[in-house]
């Protein structure tokens, strides 16, 4: 690397910043403070909830005129940061000073924006950036290579990150008031950086956002293109491509347009499409396919009352009444007993789509992996709502979150911790599932009031509840077995005989009870006969016998502090 003299040299003669046409402010110094606003400038754009791009710069412009010298936007969509910045240069309302923006990237180096420049490495750049005498906002792409920090699995450049302290006190202090923004898909601040860098969130596109980018997509192909959707279906397509990058929507109704040269209602398939892709390459969640009605669930009333009151609460109507979107619900139970299937016939009665986090694939090898993987994952999860997030079998995921005999360094304790924060002070439409076999090996903070809506206990099924099991599975292996016939009625009174014999069964025996009858008749080729049945369950050891002690104990806990599902 060049030596600091020979660097400031070159940064000296070669800097040469190209000012953003259509700049005319009388304003030459920038704001010391966002809070003191001269006359004639504009406040920050407005926050409107549902455009990410005026959020983004209205903090932008906040933290231009207080001299914040460094900040950091983690986002994807370097174009839409761009775009971002030249629009508030541009428009001197907002920062007064006629300022410059440059980009760099390690192919093109120090260069104004429509310029193709030259490769250069960041250390030139940036001593290059300390010697301009204009007001500038300077654009680093490509910087996060260099900079090491936890979760990266290799040291920061000494040199670049001095360079960066370095320009920190020059940006702030100096004449001029630059400000360097550095743009990643990713980064974990060095310690050494962590106190001079401000992040700034650049969020997805909003519905705004995807209707503009919808307008000008079919404006551009409007001789080619036509366009068949009802005001309820543009909401929906808008609806279904929340949560992907500006990029990705443009591809998505890229997509739905080639395929027959129409855009309509049986597009939002495609979008969905892409969404999953999106979700897919992340690693982090995985979509989850409906698993049919709620109604293929037996018993669970007290349950399913709870749901279908609580279903359109995320729509814009609900707040009208003074309705808070529902947080989540926490099931646990004895084991096989419908709490999973639950969490899939959910997507299905509420219509939003359910994603499942894998807490396994959150812990990753690297220090400081884990805590980013969470945030990415909890992130996404937002960029997809209104939506269902499940998280199956909870306790061995964060069981020993908070024990000191964990042998993780804490990250265990620190993953748990930005989850707990997520679920207490999460505003989006994001509603949690989540199943745990073991309630009593979840850490205490966890079962709080304001975690979770409610807690409910899925016991045995009751004699009703099994007559009912009983016959869903009889009616659905009858009537999927083309082949299978059966010597019997199922009628009231063998679903009564059924249930009185699988006293103390789950739901999940009494399926496999039905299965077992069905390999009998298989393997003669024959009807099923009540023999059969007979015969499944007299054979089944079911888990209330081989773990009464367990199955007890879940009962007394959950007798004081849980909902029971079903109806007493």
């Amino acid at each position: 690397m060049t030596s600091q003299p020979d660097l400031d040299t070159q940064a000296a003669t070669h800097f040469n910043a190209q000012p953003v046409p259509g700049i005319d402010s009388p304003f030459d110094a920038p704001f010391a403070t966002p809070t003191v606003v001269p006359t004639g400038i504009q406040p920050p754009p407005s926050d409107a909830s549902e455009n990410s791009g005026l959020k983004f710069r209205g903090s932008l412009i906040n933290l231009i005129r207080a001299r914040h010298p460094i900040l950091l936007v983690e986002t994807h969509e370097a174009d839409r940061v761009v775009r971002a910045v030249q629009d508030v240069v541009s428009d001197s309302r907002y920062l007064g000073a006629d300022r410059a923006v440059q980009l760099f990237s390690l192919t093109k180096g120090l260069h104004a924006p429509g310029e193709y420049g030259r490769p250069q490495e960041p250390d030139l750049a940036l001593a290059v950036a300390m010697n301009a005498t204009r007001a500038t906002i300077f654009v680093f792409f490509d910087l996060h290579h260099f900079l090491g920090g936890p979760g990266t699995g290799a040291p920061g450049d000494p040199g670049l990150i001095r360079r960066l302290l370095d320009m920190a006190v020059e940006f702030k202090n100096g004449p001029f008031g630059h400000t360097l923004i550095i743009v990643a898909p990713a980064l974990t601040l060095p310690a050494d950086l962590e106190k001079v860098v401000s992040v700034v969130d650049l969020a997805l596109p909003g519905r705004a956002e995807i209707s503009a980018v919808l307008d000008a997509i079919v404006a551009a192909n409007a001789r080619g293109v036509r366009v068949d959707l009802t005001p309820f279906e543009r909401a929906r397509l808008i609806e279904a491509a929340r949560g992907l990058t500006k990029w990705e929507v443009e591809n998505a109704l890229a997509r739905a347009m080639a395929s027959d040269r129409v855009l309509d209602a049986a597009d939002i398939s495609l979008v969905l499409e892409e969404k999953r892709q999106t979700i897919r390459k992340a690693g982090l969640l995985e979509f989850i396919e409906p698993a049919g009605s709620i109604d293929d669930i037996g018993g669970l009333e007290n349950l399913k009352s709870w749901l279908a009151k609580r279903s359109g609460a995320w729509l814009p109507e609900a707040a009208d009444w003074g309705i808070p979107a529902p947080k989540g619900i926490l099931i646990t139970g004895v084991p096989g007993c419908g709490k999973s299937l639950t969490a899939k016939c959910m997507s299905s009665m509420w219509g939003l789509p359910l994603v499942r986090l894998d807490v396994g694939k959150i812990f990753a090898g690297l220090v400081g992996s884990s805590e980013q993987n969470m945030r990415e994952a909890l992130q996404l999860a937002e960029a997809v709502a209104p939506s269902i997030l499940w998280i199956d079998e909870i306790e061995k995921g964060f069981g020993g979150a908070t024990s000191s005999a964990s042998g993780d360094s804490g990250t265990g304790s620190r993953v748990f911790g930005t989850f707990l924060t997520w679920m207490q002070e999460k505003s989006s439409s994001v509603f949690v599932i989540a199943t745990a076999n073991k309630i009593d090996a979840l850490p205490p903070e966890f079962l709080r009031k304001g975690r979770f809506d409610e807690i409910f206990f899925v016991d045995l099924p009751n004699q009703a509840e099994r007559a009912q099991v009983w016959s869903l599975h009889l009616n659905r292996r009858l009537k999927k077995g083309r082949a299978l016939g059966s010597a019997f009625e199922v009628d009231a009174l063998l679903l009564e005989e059924l249930a009185t014999r699988s006293q103390g069964f789950s739901g999940a025996e009494i399926e496999q009870a039905v299965i077992a009858a069905c390999f009998e008749a298989y393997s003669e080729r024959r009807e099923m006969c009540l023999d059969d049945l007979a015969h499944a369950v007299r054979s089944t050891v079911p888990l209330s016998v081989t773990q009464a002690e367990q199955v007890a104990a879940v009962r007394q806990w959950a007798a004081t502090r849980a909902v029971p599902a079903s109806r007493v």
